[in-house]
């Protein structure tokens, strides 16, 4: 896996803090907060993301339902990577929300009793604890 596919793994599965998640994502070129961006909506869809998540992500997310990323979720747009600059993060921040209900709910129904996901085999132990929201 790819960096950026371990960050945002971690993230979604609460071995990495999301303040240490926003600032690395911070840290990106706007190229790869794009590239990160168009990923996380890839994985989203991966992990079986329903509509019906759409209001528990921006709760979970801490972002405010009117900024224009979650105003999309609700309308099931989730092509959220050619967003403006300053929304980008916005949009990170709450597809990684979206991210970990969906995979969560794969993980409970379909990987209970272990699987080949490389992003389910992501160690335990990392000290991060788990994310803030």
């Amino acid at each position: 896996m790819y960096e950026r596919e371990v960050v945002v793994n971690e993230l979604a599965q609460g071995l990495r803090p999301m303040a240490e998640g926003m600032a690395w994502f911070a840290g990106c070129p706007e190229v790869e907060q794009r590239l990160v961006v168009r990923e996380l909506e890839l994985f989203c869809i991966q992990a079986r993301a329903t509509e019906e998540d759409a209001q528990e992500a921006i709760a979970r997310s801490g972002i405010r339902p009117t900024y224009t990323p979650a105003v999309m979720l609700t309308r099931w747009r989730l092509h959220m990577s050619a967003l403006p600059p300053y929304d980008l993060p916005r949009a990170f921040r709450l597809l990684i929300a979206l991210l970990a209900i969906a995979d969560t709910r794969r993980r409970e129904r379909y990987c209970v009793g272990g699987c080949r996901h490389e992003w389910h085999q992501l160690p335990r132990s990392t000290g991060a604890g788990p994310s803030a929201s």
